[in-house]
């Protein structure tokens, strides 16, 4: 390893962060997107000046990162706030991802792909970026009911699309006529398995954190429990995010000495987002974008539809407030590495369908990597504006 280069591109990375937080503060872009636009134009796509030893850090900072923003998002999951709002995530969560699957499979059906290839696209459709989201909601500022309910219905989302995708997966399998159990028992244990390891290590350090400096966990305590979350996840073949959300759900409900849960965190959160939303924009490549072609023009479209729809009528089922309804789905219009790993899954299973899968759905996630977080900043500010 070339330390010299490793230090000075780390600090050159840094200060794109610095420039994309001032560009989001005139501008009122979102500080995720102008990252990405800055990772892609310093990326393989376009000056190539990425240096192979911060590269080699990507899979290390898109795991911290995430399991720091799910930690975040868990936290926000405590009894008061279930008490207000627990109505509103529920309908909200499961309706945008049945209305996705839905619409998002019956769209690309009847525009000529097999049942069970639209079936698996519809299910990967479901999945959103926790990362993205969150920073739309912390850039925003806002705070109030929709914003509430927002960071709620992100944490619970992708627990609902890992299960959508692995029924999915069970129906393909059928109508290829291949029936297998097999993913309904891996789908169990990833989800099953990380709620466990959340709540082995939220328990104990619901108690023992918070102790040397009364009432306010510290910094390394709350890496320690991130790293141990995030470790323990990846050897036991589970999901990290799942485990984090509730690793942070449990201590904010069982600490009860605690007056802030793990404010340290949000110190240390967004250098650490600033590396990996630059590295997964150096990641993409545009010439996806092209092969897609209508179908990932056609699932682009439907994803927005669906999204949109699905919102509205949880939000009305919850009985949410009118002016917020139409909004709940464009927020959640940000997708990212969580659609690629079920697609990479969807690929092992139907190699026949492998290259097309992956394909779109690396395509589509650069465009609502893109896109998304602008819909996520405009849709809070809509919502939260004054009638």
């Amino acid at each position: 390893m070339d330390l010299p280069v490793l230090l000075i591109s780390l600090g050159a990375l840094f200060l794109t962060g610095l420039v994309a937080d001032a560009i989001g503060r005139r501008t009122r872009l979102p500080r995720v997107t102008v990252l990405l636009a800055c990772g892609l134009l310093v990326g393989s796509a376009g000056f190539d000046l990425i240096p192979p030893e911060v590269q080699a850090l990507y899979d290390f900072l898109t795991v911290t990162a995430l399991t720091m923003v799910a930690f975040t998002l868990g936290s926000s999951l405590t009894r008061r706030s279930l008490a207000r709002h627990g109505r509103s995530i529920l309908w909200i969560s499961l309706l945008i991802v049945l209305g996705t699957v839905t619409v998002v499979t019956l769209g690309l059906w009847l525009a000529g792909l097999p049942l069970a290839v639209a079936l698996l696209l519809g299910a990967i459709a479901t999945a959103t970026d926790p990362a993205a989201t969150q920073d739309a909601i912390r850039q925003s500022g806002a705070r109030g009911p929709f914003v509430d309910e927002l960071k709620g219905i992100v944490a619970i989302d992708d627990a609902w699309g890992l299960i959508a995708f692995s029924l999915a997966a069970v129906f393909a399998l059928g109508l290829t006529g291949t029936m297998s159990l097999g993913m309904l028992g891996d789908a169990a244990w990833e989800i099953g398995g990380a709620l466990a390891i959340g709540a082995a290590i939220g328990l104990p350090a619901a108690f023992l954190t918070g102790r040397l400096r009364k009432g306010e966990p510290m910094l390394t305590e709350a890496l320690g429990i991130v790293f141990l979350v995030a470790g323990l996840s990846i050897w036991a073949e589970v999901s990290f995010l799942l485990a984090g959300i509730t690793a942070g759900c449990v201590i904010a409900n069982r600490a009860r000495h605690h007056r802030h849960t793990f404010h340290e965190i949000d110190h240390i959160q967004w250098p650490f987002l600033i590396l990996f939303f630059l590295l997964a924009g150096a990641s993409l490549d545009p010439d996806h974008l092209a092969r897609a072609g209508l179908i990932g023009l056609a699932y682009v479209i439907l994803r927005i539809l669906a999204r949109l729809l699905g919102g509205w009528i949880g939000a009305s089922l919850a009985g949410a407030p009118r002016a917020h309804r139409p909004w709940y789905g464009a927020a959640l219009l940000p997708q990212a590495g969580v659609a690629v790993g079920m697609a990479l899954v969807a690929g092992r299973e139907f190699p026949q369908w492998a290259d097309m899968i992956l394909g779109l759905t690396i395509a589509t996630t650069i465009a609502f990597e893109l896109i998304g977080p602008l819909a996520t900043l405009i849709a809070i500010r809509k919502a939260q504006a004054p009638r």
